[in-house]
């Protein structure tokens, strides 16, 4: 993430959508994921954009390329400006191990949605 990102929040919580960021004569809407939701747009654009948007993407699975070429199904367990968590998915299975993966931000390529 770039200092010159704007946050951008919603509006009756205060939660943290994402970011805007200048590119040219205009902006970009970055998710929490570090990617970007938008071409160059008006700034009203980016932000109804990231609105729209909201959070609930992150409750989605995923998928996370592993070490030996394996895709693992994973869920986000964390997200900040410095690292994204995501866990191992355990389908909510009581005492299942809890396995985390640290990745860097922006999101890697590795991580994606699960291709169903």
């Amino acid at each position: 993430m770039d200092s010159s990102w704007i946050e951008h929040h919603r509006g009756r919580d205060g939660e943290r959508l994402g970011w805007i960021r200048m590119d040219g004569e205009g902006f970009v809407a970055v998710d929490l994921l570090g990617r970007e939701r938008t071409g160059i747009v008006d700034w009203e654009t980016a932000e109804a954009a990231l609105d729209e948007l909201g959070i609930g993407y992150l409750a989605d699975l995923y998928e996370l390329e592993v070490e030996d070429d394996r895709w693992l199904r994973v869920r986000v367990a964390e997200v900040t400006a410095d690292v994204i968590t995501v866990k191992q998915d355990d389908g909510g299975a009581v005492g299942a191990p809890q396995i985390y993966y640290p990745l860097p931000f922006p999101a890697p390529t590795s991580l994606r949605p699960l291709r169903r």
